[in-house]
């Protein structure tokens, strides 16, 4: 998945909240990995696939893949701070796990990044979130279309004081 476009937008963004917020001395590593994580919880409460106990279904599609892409914007984001967006990353969907398996598989990631700050944890990261986009039905192009129209959300955000 080529995702250099994205990764502008991404750096776009970033820039302007951290002027606007005047975090430009600030390490802000640690908060996006916590970012990353809280919205990789909220994505897997939206799914339900955990959920065992009970019958209610997953929320709206639609609801799904912006859960997702707020991971999104996160990932690509550690991706800028470290330095690693010339990458052109292989996705490959992990047919033989679960949702489940899946979203385990993806928390560790997120530590292990946080510890490592490695290259090839960062592309396991992406490897892996992306494989469970595939879990959940989506494909390349609703993902980028929905980055797209989320960025643009973001950005009204951050201009009306979010």
């Amino acid at each position: 998945m080529n995702l250099h476009t994205l990764y502008k937008m991404q750096s776009v963004l970033d820039q302007h909240i951290v002027e606007q917020h005047q975090l430009q001395k600030e390490s802000l590593f640690d908060r996006k990995v916590l970012a990353l994580l809280v919205e990789l919880g909220e994505l897997a409460n939206e799914t339900r696939s955990f959920k065992y106990w009970s019958l209610k279904p997953p929320a709206s599609e639609t609801i799904i893949l912006e859960e997702f892409v707020d991971g999104v914007h996160f990932i690509l984001s550690l991706g800028i701070e470290l330095g690693y967006t010339k990458e052109e990353i292989h996705i490959n969907s992990n047919q033989s796990s679960t949702a489940v398996d899946q979203f385990l598989l993806i928390f560790q990631r997120v530590t292990k990044l946080q510890e490592t700050r490695s290259k090839e944890d960062f592309v396991k990261l992406v490897q892996d979130y992306f494989s469970l986009a595939y879990h959940l039905g989506f494909t390349q192009e609703q993902i980028i279309d929905a980055y797209v129209a989320k960025n643009e959300v973001n950005f009204k955000r951050q201009e009306q004081g979010y």
